[in-house]
């Protein structure tokens, strides 16, 4: 198990959409839902039913990681402290690899991405070094990579919001495609890292994106994991919490 380096404070002012969507915005390549880099044989099978969540051994679901030299020491916390994160409240375990054939490996590479839960061998999560690595959006890849999809593209997702298209920027309507989610019988969270804002891929700074319940109500800005996306991950891997 690792430790944190040093003790910086959690960034509250910035929204991991918002990140993602400024580091994502000159990417070329194919991404799905802004920010998953696709893989040809899981498409709206749920991705959880295809074998991709992370084995667990014991009590604990543990999981290598390798992280790149491309981040300053700085960096280097950010994205130690946002894995540590789920430490204390969820049974996964992050352990610095050594000779594992299955791990995450975060590089400072174009964009902010990962692909959605286990790969084989080494597995990427792009974090831009400038513009990229806030706790909120690291936590947010790393819930990619165990397996789980934005909250506004959930199965259930028309009972809760309005998908406004006629706001979205041209070419960006993909990324508002509802996916066949296992929802593990929690609600919509308002308030989970895994929320886009209201004006997410908007052309008019129009929302996109509004709660039924109060259009009013203000998306996004988690700075971590909400208890919902807690509950959410320690039933998918049944953890003892």
């Amino acid at each position: 198990m690792f430790q944190c380096l040093f003790s910086f404070p959690l960034d509250k002012t910035l929204d991991a959409s918002e990140i993602i969507a400024k580091a994502n915005k000159n990417i070329t390549h194919l991404l799905k839902h802004g920010d998953i880099k696709p893989v040809s044989n899981r498409n709206a099978v749920p991705c959880t039913a295809t074998g991709c969540k992370w084995p667990k051994t014991g009590s604990y679901v543990i999981v290598p990681v390798a992280i790149s030299s491309d981040f300053d020491p700085q960096q280097l916390d950010t994205i130690v402290r946002a894995l540590v994160g789920f430490h204390q409240s969820t049974c996964i375990r992050f352990v610095w690899l050594t000779n594992q054939a299955n791990f995450l490996y975060f590089f400072s590479g174009t964009g902010c991405w990962s692909f959605l839960g286990r790969q084989s061998g080494g597995q990427a999560i792009s974090l831009q070094k400038d513009g990229c690595v806030y706790f909120s959006s690291v936590q947010h890849e790393v819930l990619h990579a165990l397996g789980f999809h934005h909250e506004h593209v959930r199965s259930d997702r028309d009972s809760y919001v309005n998908v406004n298209m006629q706001n979205v920027q041209p070419g960006m309507e993909s990324n508002f495609e509802k996916v066949q989610t296992n929802n593990l019988g929690t609600a919509y969270d308002f308030n989970s890292v895994m929320q886009y804002s209201n004006s997410a891929f908007s052309k008019n700074n129009q929302p996109t994106i509004t709660a039924k319940s109060n259009p009013n109500l203000v998306l996004g800005g988690a700075a971590q994991m909400s208890p919902n996306d807690v509950a959410r991950f320690n039933r998918l891997y049944q953890c003892c919490k």
